[in-house]
């Protein structure tokens, strides 16, 4: 096969399993960077809703020695996608989401079962299936953290590496007796190796022994490298220095489009939205529960319910939203102190705050829809998806000024609204207050129905697909083989 061949390495992948949005970028990126001459083949775990997906897949190898079990290295094609799933019954087949069971705590063999997905990754690396031997292995996530480890340790030559981090909050992390049954040598277990205070860590050992290390957003990479975001690992990204990049995610342009959306009932471009907007707004005011009138601004979440998403802020900032004149939808699950907060404020704000607890794959497309404005006050946001599916579809972000957020959404700031460029509103710090004055500016421009518009059809025309930030992979891969 001729061009760069990568071998992509998550324990999601779009449409087979997705709890977050590492699912959506492993998914994505391989049709993207097909049209960059880089043909990617996607190792994902065989959990059962992936194998539910599979279509008369053809058995490739099987492996003897799995970390306690048999298995088997399936391929197949799925939505044009080249696949290749560890089907290892004793790993995978459970119930629950990928990371933990029904009770909702981590599988105790969780290393392992991660360790098998990079094992197989590294084995493919170094020639296991000569017809499908990568020139590039691209692990995501500290769930594929010890492939450039195994690769590392391993004898012989190698592929090229890349570790991204798509959260650096979660880096897995396991006790140091585990090492010889984790098939990792002693003499890894050192801070240049695996070893991260005392214990053996996944994404520690892939962020020091990769080649290159990405993130997903040039401002999340910045940070990271400083103590506040950098979650005990600034220092060794400090030290790799010039490897470390951000590249931003980009969305699917198919299955996100206002103009296409089975999830919206009245269908728009760019040219014109004011009226179907509109229309769509009565819809989620309804969903909701809420007053259905055009005379208020309608703010909407859809997210996670966590600290890290400054959703406790947004709580506290609730009676400045309404006695604004403003109305609130939020759509989400997580913590449950949050959870009842929300809960009681719709209680006591009845048609002017409404709830919708969990997460519901149509209703978030018609939220992007129809509400006016999505807030998204994270404290901290690697790259963040859902403002780029707003600016897709004329809905104005609000969002914290960090990482992603702060790289993706033009501040509605004097200069940028003279100069016509304004996209949405940044805030910072991340505090309560600013939150709240980011919601009036919000109100008063949206009371301004030119400006408003006007930054709706600024933000429908931003490129958010993944054709520049495929060009920066491939880029990134030919420089590594170089």
């Amino acid at each position: 096969m001729n061009g760069l061949k990568v071998l992509s390495v998550a324990s999601e992948l779009y449409p087979l399993i997705k709890t977050g949005g590492l699912a959506d970028v492993a998914g994505a990126l391989p049709g993207a960077l097909a049209g960059q001459g880089v043909h990617v083949r996607s190792l994902v775990p065989g959990y059962p809703a992936v194998l539910a997906h599979l279509r008369k897949p053809a058995e490739i190898i099987k492996l003897a020695d799995l970390f306690g079990g048999a298995g088997r290295l399936l391929a197949a094609k799925v939505e044009g996608m080249d696949v290749l799933v560890l089907d290892a019954p004793h790993l995978y087949n459970r119930p629950g989401n990928p990371y933990s069971g029904p009770d909702g705590l981590d599988w105790p063999d969780n290393p392992f079962r991660f360790a098998a997905l990079a094992w197989v990754a590294a084995e493919l690396g170094r020639g296991l299936v000569p017809q499908m031997t990568p020139d590039i292995v691209h692990a995501h996530d500290w769930q594929a953290g010890l492939t450039p480890a195994y690769l590392h340790y391993g004898d012989g030559p190698r592929p090229g590496t890349v570790m991204t981090v798509h959260n650096l909050a979660f880096q897995g992390q396991c006790a140091p007796e585990l090492l010889g049954a984790l098939r990792l040598p002693p003499n890894s277990f050192t801070m240049n190796g695996v070893e991260y205070y005392g214990t053996i860590g996944f994404l520690k050992a892939g962020l020091q022994l990769a080649d290159r290390i990405t993130t997903v957003s040039p401002t999340y990479a910045v940070e990271i490298r400083g103590k506040e975001a950098g979650m005990g690992l600034d220092g060794l990204l400090r030290q790799r220095g010039n490897n470390v990049s951000g590249i931003l995610n980009g969305i699917d342009t198919g299955v996100w489009n206002p103009n296409g959306d089975p999830y919206v009932p009245v269908a728009y471009e760019r040219g014109k939205f004011a009226a179907p907007r509109a229309r769509n707004k009565a819809h989620v005011q309804e969903r909701f529960g809420l007053n259905v009138t055009g005379k208020a601004p309608l703010f909407g979440v859809v997210s996670r319910l966590s600290w890290q998403k400054g959703l406790d802020l947004l709580l506290d900032a609730v009676p400045a939203l309404v006695g604004g004149g403003a109305q609130l939808a939020i759509l989400g699950a997580g913590d449950k102190a949050l959870h009842d907060g929300f809960a009681r404020a719709a209680a006591a704000h009845p048609g002017w705050v409404g709830c919708n607890f969990g997460y519901d794959e149509g209703l978030a497309h018609l939220m992007q829809a129809g509400v006016d404005a999505l807030l998204v006050p994270s404290r901290f946001e690697p790259c963040g998806l859902t403002q780029l599916y707003a600016l897709r579809y004329g809905c104005i972000p609000v969002v914290a000024r960090v990482g992603g957020l702060a790289d993706t959404v033009i501040d509605a700031n004097e200069v940028a609204l003279e100069a016509g460029v304004a996209t949405g509103i940044q805030f910072g710090p991340v505090t309560r207050e600013a939150l709240e004055i980011a919601i009036r500016r919000t109100v008063d421009l949206w009371h301004d129905r030119t400006a408003w518009r006007k930054m709706q059809a600024n933000g429908m025309k931003t490129e958010v697909s993944w054709k520049n930030p495929a060009r920066h992979y491939a880029k990134l891969y030919h420089d590594l083989m170089a």
